[in-house]
């Protein structure tokens, strides 16, 4: 039994990856992040060794704090644009205009030009990178149907983070080793025009969304900020994210301080260093594709925040080279954990219609924790020293984790008894079209009706309110007195009122004790009529029921 278990496992995992690879669509939004984000590794070591070399590691954390600011305050304003339409187009607006940001500042460098400009087009290249994420964690759950499948494009592109946060690092080192830093801008800059290239390749059919006018722009953005409060559960993985994003902040302080002046690795370390979280990271992702399909995902979340920043305070215990880049590797694992239930449980408990909005505030809240880890980085350091300053600020994601296991466990529950509702939608054909965001705005809206045998769920000429699923027993329909068919557990009824707008065609009568999930029909025809192929293979269904049997009588619209 257990060599079946982990053989399932292993298939689920290897699942997760072909899923990816065999959907055209999928695969070029997730190549298209790893070209941004290799872009944004490389562009961040080289730019924190621009300010190293003109104003230390006071600078190095001012330059982390100024950057993020903006970014931080323009991404939940800015965000709404990719709720309004295409979210592939956001991405490769963004992308664009990152290259050219990051292209002008290796010019200025070779050239021997003013440091301020380098450090003014790094934070237009930040306000652009900032929120390429929320865009593409918005466009993922559309591009999926099922949890599973969200769950392993999330695995997928962990795994390219993690190998971007290698790659880029790696690169970047390799660079410096043998080149000017403006060379590393320059490959930065090309990275995001690939990235750009793959997106605009992005095509799928999106469900319709309201125009919204430029004046409402703010409170568009607002709308993002109050999802974010109503849910307790996405305040809680925003804190745990501020965390780990403020020491997120720190270790970019750390690797340059670390490298120089701890380990004597000199500038090129310091790439080195980060290049260890990639690798870490990467190892991660490959293991985290074996948890694709676990129910445990507020768990293993709460178990990856408390690895960014463990391993962090050893390094300031055990302040070697071999223990350093081991420790550092354990925490891109953690990154990969995080990567994989974090992003993945945002999507399943925001709504569509604000999901951009949503992942623009964390864009926002993990700009401004960045920052801030930055600069107290830089003054623990001048207070106490590297060693103290590791110990202190790698405890606090531990600690937070220990705090927050509970309630994640809760949450964990929340989505499991959701999956199964979505496993019983699934079955009905005219629902199998649906992408997940819009098919989860079904589930969240079923009721329970236990019907006992012989009684009628509804009957010939009634006024249609709700469409039915059978859960457990059958159903007789009968119109005119005769017994047309008999409806299983998986079988839906009660839609051909609702998409005619007429009363009810026939009577349904439970031949036996049945459970059913009912769906008002406001909810049922704004998701199902909202989007082209399940509205088309709704009305096939309807077509030939009625080809079946059509009521004798006259069959007027309801008042």
């Amino acid at each position: 039994m257990r060599r079946l278990a982990t053989r399932s496992t292993l298939v689920q995992a290897g699942e997760a990856f072909s899923s990816n690879w065999s959907n055209a669509n999928l695969r070029r939004a997730q190549l298209s992040f790893f070209g941004a984000w290799t872009a944004e590794s490389s562009f961040t070591v080289a730019l924190g060794i621009v300010a190293y070399t003109h104003g230390g590691a006071l600078a190095l954390g001012l330059i982390g704090l100024i950057r993020m600011l903006p970014s931080a305050l323009l991404a939940p304003i800015l965000s709404p644009f990719a709720d309004r339409g295409r979210r592939e187009r956001v991405l490769v607006a963004v992308s664009v205009l990152r290259a050219l940001a990051t292209g002008l500042a290796a010019a200025i460098l070779a050239a021997g030009g003013a440091v301020l400009a380098v450090y003014a087009l790094a934070i237009l290249a930040t306000i652009a990178a900032t929120l390429f994420r929320p865009a593409h964690s918005a466009l993922l759950p559309t591009l999926c149907r099922t949890g599973h499948e969200l769950a392993s494009a999330n695995v997928v592109r962990g795994l390219l983070d993690s190998a971007a946060t290698l790659v880029g690092p790696l690169l970047a080192a390799v660079l410096l080793a043998f080149a000017d830093v403006w060379v590393v801008f320059a490959v930065a800059s090309a990275a995001s025009l690939w990235a750009a290239a793959l997106a605009f390749r992005v095509r799928y059919e999106a469900p319709p969304r309201p125009p919204s006018p430029r004046a409402a722009l703010a409170r568009e953005a607002i709308e993002g900020l109050r999802a974010v409060g109503r849910s307790r559960d996405l305040q809680l993985i925003f804190g745990l994210a501020a965390a780990q994003s403020l020491t997120r902040g720190a270790l970019a302080v750390f690797s340059v301080v670390v490298a120089i002046e701890t380990l004597g690795l000199g500038e090129s370390g310091a790439g080195a260093l980060m290049a260890a979280v990639g690798a870490g990271a990467v190892i991660g992702s490959l293991a985290a594709s074996l948890l694709v399909g676990t129910g445990r995902l507020g768990a293993w979340f709460a178990v990856g925040v408390a690895m960014w920043g463990l391993p962090i305070a050893l390094i300031g215990v055990f302040p070697e080279q071999a223990v350093a880049l081991v420790l550092l590797a354990l925490v891109g694992v953690g990154n990969a954990l995080i990567d994989l239930a974090g992003f993945t449980l945002i999507g399943r408990i925001t709504p569509d219609a604000v999901m951009a909005r949503v992942f623009g505030v964390l864009e926002s809240l993990v700009a401004i924790s960045v920052g801030l880890g930055s600069i107290v980085a830089s003054g623990i350091i001048a207070w106490l020293g590297i060693q103290p300053a590791l110990i202190v600020i790698g405890l606090l994601c531990p600690l937070l984790s220990v705090a927050s296991w509970w309630r994640l466990r809760r949450l964990d529950r929340s989505v499991g008894a959701l999956d199964d509702d979505l496993r019983v939608l699934r079955r009905v054909p005219m629902f199998q079209p649906l992408p997940l965001p819009a098919i989860e705005q079904l589930a969240r809206g079923l009721e329970s009706v236990d019907v006992p045998a012989g009684r009628a769920v509804f009957q010939q000429g009634d006024v249609g309110d709700r469409y039915y699923v059978i859960v457990s027993g059958e159903v007789d329909v009968m119109g005119d007195g005769r017994v047309v068919t008999t409806l299983r557990e998986g079988d839906g009824f009660g839609e051909i009122a609702l998409l005619r707008g007429t009363r009810r065609t026939a009577t349904v009568v439970a031949r036996s004790a049945v459970t059913l999930r009912a769906l008002k029909a406001d909810r049922f025809l704004g998701v199902v009529m909202g989007f082209g192929p399940s509205a088309r293979t709704a009305e096939t269904g309807v077509e030939h029921q009625l080809g079946r049997y059509a009521p004798a009588g006259p069959n007027d619209p309801p008042t």
